[in-house]
């Protein structure tokens, strides 16, 4: 990959890759026969959306992962055609599809998963090694998004002390016990939205205040960075010095389907060129709201995430 100066290399792990099948069915009624207006397919899984969109954005990244069957070879051609470097490990049986069913009479979004194959204990041996391998103290790595059933929860655990004895920073995004265990390896940088902040803690987080106090409890792992994303509310990024509140942007919502990927993409890409925090904040929220313009998991207009940029407010709150 060409490089830009001192630029960090960023790298996107996506250990349960997809094939996204959004359809459009207005006034969806479950129960009942319903009719689609339409239907697009995108390769996903959180990592490989945060790869479509840093390209969207200029920069450049190597997606890893793990595929299987003709699923996974489409989502490596997919990927080849659209110049994203990649490394994906093959394995047995299908990468699995996920149906998103979009609404936009009833301004809804129903998600239908697959869980993904069985993971052989020694291709994720194999997969960690690999991994490792591709790391240094100039690469920036991105954790995120679920894993295959039979894999036990500690795995990012373990990439991310591995990443992190390499010199790497690195990003966690990721819910329930994957996040739990990630944080005890102490991420540079974690993105939970607010109800994935709530499961983690076991409490209802009904005030910015408390989305700030339990953001900051993350610090006591070792974590620098703390970015809380409230959806069409906006984000609170967090660190030591400072707290910052950016409002979300008004948009014509398509799908909201990976608003999260888009964000976290705009953050590695500017951490990766050494922006500022404004700058950060900035690219992050005009990415995910122009993402929520887009249908499917397709990656948004670098255009419109330029135009939405001037439009992010936000104010420090301490």
């Amino acid at each position: 990959m060409n490089r830009m100066g001192d630029e960090l290399v960023i790298i996107t792990v996506t250990l349960n890759p997809a094939i996204d099948k959004t359809m459009t069915i207005d006034n969806f009624q479950p129960g009942k026969v319903n009719r689609e207006s339409g239907v697009r397919i995108d390769v996903g899984g959180k990592g490989i959306n945060v790869s479509k969109t840093i390209q969207a954005l200029g920069g450049e990244s190597m997606a890893i992962g793990i595929v299987a069957g003709s699923a996974g070879e489409f989502i490596k051609k997919e990927l080849s055609r659209m110049g994203i470097e990649h490394h994906f490990i093959g394995i047995d049986g299908e990468t699995r599809t996920n149906v998103k069913i979009v609404d936009s009479v009833n301004g809804s979004v129903t998600d239908i998963n697959e869980n993904g194959p069985f993971l052989p204990m020694e291709i994720l041996k194999e997969f960690e090694s690999a991994t490792m391998d591709h790391l240094t103290e100039k690469s920036l790595v991105v954790f995120s998004g679920s894993v295959p059933r039979n894999v036990d929860k500690d795995i990012y655990r373990r990439l991310i002390h591995g990443a992190k004895a390499k010199g790497a920073k690195t990003i966690l995004d990721a819910d329930g016990e994957l996040l739990l265990e990630g944080l005890k390896a102490g991420p540079y940088l974690v993105k939970p939205n607010i109800h994935e902040l709530e499961r983690l803690f076991s409490i209802q987080l009904d005030s910015t205040e408390k989305i700030i106090a339990y953001g900051r409890k993350l610090f006591d792992y070792g974590v620098e960075h703390v970015v809380v994303s409230l959806g069409e509310e906006g984000a609170i990024f967090i660190n030591q010095e400072q707290t910052v509140l950016a409002k979300g942007i008004k948009v014509d919502v398509k799908s909201t389907v990976g608003a999260g990927d888009a964000m976290v993409a705009a953050m590695a890409v500017a951490m990766s060129r050494g922006y500022s925090l404004e700058e950060i904040i900035r690219w992050a929220v005009a990415t995910s709201a122009a993402n929520v313009m887009t249908e499917g998991t397709q990656a948004p207009s670098i255009d419109e995430i330029t135009r939405l940029m001037k439009e992010v407010a936000f104010r420090q709150i301490n």
